[in-house]
């Protein structure tokens, strides 16, 4: 699978988990991202989650490490990479959040908080970076809307073709 490019040992405190989609490529997969323990923004892809065994299943806010490569592909941000899945390790369990108590967790997700969305983008157009956090100054709506229940029929199609 990893062909090439530097491999890398990570640890990585998961903190987000993008919902399944079909690909034809590689199955069902999922996007995943998180933070090194020194805050640096990483995400993880492909991985097919349905089909890693139980022990390789990592929940949000829980450390994993693993061996990882530079992302070659399309994708030129500076923080993607291409894991290698049967190495995923389980490092304890998720850090709560504690009812009013979320330091833990922000300690390493909020470690590289930029200022702003501005400063976001610029830091896009200098180093390719496609991932941060910030606090808006101010939120004038937020809608919540209902998902399709069902995968639109190109997905449908992309499961349905057989794997070897």
């Amino acid at each position: 699978m990893m062909d090439g490019a530097e491999k890398k040992k990570l640890k990585v405190l998961i903190t987000v988990k993008t919902y399944p989609i079909p690909a034809a490529k590689y199955g069902e997969l999922v996007c995943t991202a998180g933070v090194t323990e020194a805050g640096d923004f990483i995400r993880l892809y492909p991985i097919n989650f349905r089909d890693l065994p139980f022990s390789q299943q990592y929940k949000k806010y829980q450390w994993i490490e693993l061996v990882a490569e530079k992302y070659q592909g399309r994708d030129m941000s500076k923080e993607s990479y291409r894991p290698d899945c049967d190495s995923i390790q389980i490092l304890g369990e998720p850090i709560p959040s504690n009812p009013g108590n979320w330091t833990e967790r922000a300690q390493y997700a909020l470690a590289k908080k930029a200022r702003s969305m501005e400063e976001l983008n610029g830091r896009r157009e200098a180093d390719r970076t496609s991932l941060g956090v910030f606090r808006p100054k101010k939120i004038r709506k937020l809608t919540i809307s209902a998902d399709e229940p069902e995968w639109k029929p190109e997905f449908k199609d992309e499961l349905q073709q057989a794997r070897l």
